[in-house]
């Protein structure tokens, strides 16, 4: 049965059997007990369904991941510890020394940081595009070691709109898949599938957890993909694993599986960047309300967007939803139903009266954090994107003077009143 958002966001991933427990169980357990070592061995050659160590798989990390692959129309997913090794994941499974990213300018700091410097030492060279770039300037950044197309579906802080059509249309026209970054809008909002997509992400650790208390993350497949249609550009998928005795993965487990079962068997297990069954379980609490909460975050983010574009002390205002902003028809075509929560500004008077105006808040609160109950405000420039030079500030759209402002779920009129009093004071 074809079941709303909002059914699964509740009810997708687990079905307890009679007698069993109603919520997702916490399986506290670093090890499994099994009768002969015979079982245990097909665990480890990948012949048998289970769970061993809680490093490479846990039942309730799985049951949560199943979940956000309902949420998102994906066929397997998989939970990471944070968002950044999900997105490490998901461009390290496919794309080894001697590879090539195309990805959006705009992204989040530390994510343009771990593709720009990071992927580099390890022979991985990226080239970064503006998400408004024409097709003709996107399909000039594919090399023919290109592997996958890396984006935002809003991206952090920018909030400018990844046209997920032209981009996804650019990939595949390279034989690669579509890696997108869907942390700010959730599925409620976007599923980036439907649009091409070929690879999900998330840091669970925002609007999905909801509540700021377990840092997570996520990826999901699509299923879409034929990795063997471009077998030499994915060895890694489509030739034997001998670290799993002459496995290949897109033969074995088909275009449904493949992806997500190498990066488990991989990945996890070499780097072991699991999720915690407990933050699992507050994870899958958060999701349960999902599709409440995010229409809250939206309305206030629209208010508040609308009462700062009409404030003579503000510059420049962004949000993808608001008439006029640079990303307002994608906004119409792929977040129809809403954006997110988000609101990026530029305070008049530069820097300094950037910060005078966050200090004076008293609702908001300056956190290293987005898109929660609670909300919360920053400087990027000199946060999450201190380590950019001015040339990668611009690019990825940020000013000296722009604030992050996060609206949790509080009452509108009390957030556009905190914001007021503290603009007052410059």
């Amino acid at each position: 049965m074809d079941q709303s958002i909002e059914t699964r966001c509740v009810q997708a991933g687990y079905r307890p059997g009679d007698g069993e427990p109603r919520q997702v169980p916490i399986v506290q357990s670093t090890t499994f007990r099994y009768e002969t070592s015979d079982h245990m061995g097909q665990l480890f050659d990948l012949e048998a369904s289970g769970y061993f160590y809680t490093r490479l798989q846990n039942p309730t990390n799985d049951a949560v991941a199943a979940k956000i692959a309902s949420l998102e129309g994906g066929t397997a997913g998989m939970l990471t510890s944070s968002g950044q090794a999900a997105n490490f994941f998901s461009v390290f499974n496919i794309c080894e020394s001697g590879g090539h990213v195309v990805a959006s300018s705009t992204i989040y700091g530390g994510t343009f940081n771990l593709l720009a410097h990071t992927l580099r030492k390890m022979g991985i060279e990226t080239t970064f595009v503006s998400p408004f770039c024409t097709p003709e300037e996107l399909d000039a950044a594919f090399r023919p070691n290109t592997k996958c197309v890396f984006g935002e579906t809003i991206a952090n802080p920018a909030l400018t709109v990844l046209d997920i059509d032209k981009f996804a249309t650019a990939a595949h026209a390279h034989g690669v898949p579509l890696i997108v970054d869907n942390t700010f809008p959730t599925p409620v909002n976007c599923r980036p599938i439907e649009w091409g997509a070929d690879i999900v992400t998330h840091s669970t650790t925002k609007y999905m957890d909801g509540h700021g208390v377990a840092v997570g993350g996520a990826i999901v497949d699509s299923g879409k993909f034929d990795w063997m249609t471009h077998a030499e550009k994915f060895p890694g998928l489509t030739t034997p694993d001998e670290s799993y005795h002459g496995i290949v993965y897109a033969e074995k487990f088909g275009q449904a599986g493949a992806f997500i079962t190498k990066a488990t068997s991989q990945l996890m297990r070499d780097f072991g960047s699991i999720q915690s069954p407990q933050n699992a379980f507050y994870l899958n609490l958060g999701l349960e309300s999902l599709h409440v909460r995010m229409p809250q975050h939206c309305k206030n983010g629209m208010a508040l967007a609308e009462y700062l574009s009409s404030n003579p002390r503000i510059a420049t205002v962004r949000y993808p939803s608001l008439p006029g902003d640079e990303s307002y028809e994608l906004a119409c075509k792929y977040l129809p139903n809403g954006s997110c929560g988000v609101v990026s500004f530029e305070v008049a008077g530069g820097r300094a009266a950037a910060e005078k105006f966050m200090s004076a808040l008293k609702i908001a609160a300056i956190e290293t954090h987005v898109a929660d109950a609670r909300t919360c405000c920053l400087h990027p420039a000199s946060s999450t994107h201190r380590q950019m030079t001015d040339e990668e500030l611009m690019a990825a759209g940020i000013s000296p003077s722009m604030v992050r402002l996060s609206c949790g779920l509080e009452g509108t009129d009390d957030l556009i009143a905190d914001v007021d009093q503290a603009l007052a004071t410059i």
